[in-house]
């Protein structure tokens, strides 16, 4: 009989998040892994299989916080545009606090768009976030928000994709007078 698992899992794979986060897949050693999550080599594999499944426990909790945090904001917000101004600006100053970090999603994106798994992790979660803004520009149309002649899930496309390119500007080093003006010209979008 082994002996029993003496580290906790959702810790080790929050610590490992952030190790693929900041380091990117490539870059992240399994010495970096054992050393950051504080487990022997052993326990690492025994745990998780390999680095390649540890990432994908990674990337969707990653994928989860982050979109769901995104669809409860937009599910509770009773304005659709000041919710959407307070969520970019999370992330502009998210990234102005800290450019090098970025996005764990675009980061796997560009890293690693040759492995099936995480385009699909990817896709999965943009195509959440897309179908979270067009709900959202939906109900703020029949309110009057935007304009009735605005297609909801025209917008909810662009927004997403401004959403990934925001974060690759904040990892460029934006300033944040540009990144501010990228927002508010994208609001302009739903005028």
């Amino acid at each position: 009989m082994g002996r029993p698992r003496t580290f906790d899992i959702d810790a080790a794979v929050d610590r490992a998040m952030e190790l693929f986060w900041r380091q990117g897949f490539e870059a992240t050693s399994t010495e970096d892994l054992v050393e950051g999550l504080g487990i022997a080599r052993g326990s690492l594999y025994k745990a998780f299989g390999s680095k390649e499944q540890l990432y994908a426990l990674a990337l969707r909790r990653y994928c989860q916080r982050h979109a769901v945090g995104l669809i409860e904001v937009l599910d509770r917000a009773e304005q659709v545009r000041p919710a959407l101004r307070a969520v970019l600006s999370e992330l502009v100053d998210a990234d102005l606090a800290d450019p090098e970090l970025g996005c764990l999603l675009v980061n796997a994106a560009t890293e690693r768009s040759a492995h099936p798994d995480t385009v699909r992790q990817v896709s999965r979660t943009m195509g959440q976030i897309e179908s979270a803004l067009a709900g959202a520009l939906e109900r703020a149309r029949v309110r009057g928000e935007i304009a009735a002649d605005k297609k909801p899930q025209e917008l909810a496309q662009f927004l997403t994709t401004f959403l990934q390119g925001l974060r690759v500007m904040g990892k460029a080093r934006a300033d944040r007078a540009f990144l501010d003006n990228a927002v508010e010209v994208a609001l302009g979008a739903l005028d």
